[in-house]
C-alpha cells in the first residue's frame, strides 16, 4: 500500500510504501476510492491538536470497497462500498456510551488522528464504525459527507433544526460563518428545509460570497458585516475565535452561537451585553453513529450535491496548502 505520512507536526506529509495491514477481529481493511480533506486535517498536521498518533496517516473521510474482513465482523460484505467518518472506535462502557453520547466517549479512538487514517490507498477500520454507502454517487462527490456533512449535521441539530422540521421549527434565519465544505453542505439542506441562510466569508471574499448565493443562500457578506435581519442561530465553522462575540451581536434575543469546529484560536473578551438575554455559546464535540445514519439518509432526499477539487494521493501536500490558504471552494478530494 502507499500512503502519505505525517512523521511530525509541522512538517510536509512523506510518501511511504509497505505491504497492506490484515484486519484484527472486528476489523475490515478497505481498499480506498477517496478521502476527503478536510480543516480537522491541517490541526493535526499543524500540531493544534495534541497527542496525535505519530507517525500518522492522516484522513476521515474515507470512501472505499471491503477488500478483507477479520473474524465476527458483521453486516458487511467483500466487495461492499463503504466510509469511514472521524469516530473511529468507543469503549461502549463509560458514562457518555452508556446514555448515548458515544461522540464524547473516555477512550474514543479517531480516524486520521489516534488511528492511521485515509491518505492512503489501504485503511483498516473498526467494522462498527462504518457506513455502507449508495452505489449511485461518485467516491469523491460523497467523501465529504463523512466529516464536513457529519459535522455540520450535527451543528445544526444544536442550533434547533431538526431532521423533519415543521414551518416554525427550529431557527429560521441561519448564518454561517465560514463558507467551506461544511457551509456548502448544510446550505443545501437548510435551504430545502425553507431557512433563510445568511453567509458570513473572509473579507473580501466575493468568490466565495457569490458561491453561497449559488446555493440558496438571501444574503452573503464578509464576517465583519451585520446581516440584514437578527438571526435565529449562527454556526461557527471557521476556527477564529474572534467570530464568536460577532456572531453573538448578530443574533436575536434567545439565539444560540454553535462552534462547529474541533480547534479554535481564543475567544477574546466581550462584555456580557452580548451574552444576556439567553443568548447561548455551545460547542459540537465530534459525531455519534446515530448523526451519520440520520444524515445520511436525508441526503437523497434534499438533493445534496458536493462541490469538490480532485487531487492524487500524491499530492495531499497541495491540497492541505490550498485549504489553508483558501483557495478553493467546497471541499477537496484525495484519489489514489
Amino acid at each position: 500500500m502507499r500512503a502519505m505520512v505525517l512523521e511530525r507536526p509541522r512538517t510536509p506529509l512523506v510518501p511511504r510504501e509497505h505491504a497492506a495491514p490484515a484486519p484484527a477481529a472486528g476489523e475490515i481493511l478497505i481498499e480506498i476510492a477517496a478521502c476527503g480533506v478536510c480543516r480537522t486535517d491541517l490541526h493535526v498536521v499543524d500540531g493544534e491538536l495534541p497527542n496525535s498518533k505519530l507517525p500518522l496517516v492522516p484522513g476521515h473521510e474515507i470512501v472505499g470497497r471491503v477488500a478483507a474482513m477479520g473474524a465476527a465482523v458483521e453486516g458487511l460484505a467483500v466487495s461492499e462500498r463503504v466510509g469511514v467518518p472521524w469516530l473511529g472506535a468507543t469503549c461502549g462502557i463509560c458514562p457518555y456510551c452508556r446514555s448515548g453520547r458515544e461522540n464524547l466517549c473516555d477512550r474514543a479512538l479517531f480516524t486520521g488522528y489516534t488511528r492511521d487514517g485515509g491518505y492512503a490507498t489501504h485503511a483498516i477500520a473498526d467494522a462498527r464504525y462504518c457506513f455502507p454507502l449508495p452505489e449511485r454517487r461518485d467516491d469523491a462527490e460523497i467523501a465529504p459527507f463523512l466529516c464536513a456533512g457529519l459535522i455540520g449535521w450535527r451543528s445544526y441539530r444544536m442550533a434547533g433544526a431538526t431532521a423533519s422540521d415543521g414551518e416554525d421549527a427550529g431557527p429560521r434565519a441561519l448564518g454561517l460563518y465560514g463558507f467551506g465544505a461544511a457551509a456548502h453542505i448544510l446550505a443545501q439542506i437548510a435551504t430545502w428545509q425553507g431557512r433563510r441562510i445568511y453567509a458570513f466569508t473572509r473579507v473580501g471574499d466575493e468568490a466565495a460570497q457569490a458561491f453561497a448565493k449559488s446555493l440558496g443562500a438571501v444574503w452573503a457578506g464578509g464576517s465583519d458585516e451585520v446581516p440584514p435581519e437578527p438571526l435565529d442561530a449562527a454556526i461557527i465553522f471557521a476556527p477564529v475565535g474572534a467570530l464568536v462575540p460577532m456572531a453573538l451581536k448578530a443574533v436575536k434575543k434567545g439565539g444560540r452561537v454553535v462552534c462547529g469546529g474541533i480547534h479554535m484560536s481564543d475567544i477574546p473578551r466581550f462584555p456580557y451585553r452580548l451574552l444576556w438575554e439567553e443568548r447561548q455559546v455551545l460547542s459540537v464535540a465530534n459525531l455519534t453513529r446515530a448523526d451519520a445514519l440520520e444524515f445520511l439518509a436525508l441526503v437523497p432526499q434534499a438533493g445534496v450535491k458536493t462541490a469538490v477539487t480532485r487531487y492524487p494521493l500524491a499530492a495531499a501536500n497541495d491540497a492541505l496548502s490550498d485549504l489553508r490558504t483558501g483557495r478553493l471552494q467546497g471541499a477537496a478530494v484525495l484519489t489514489p
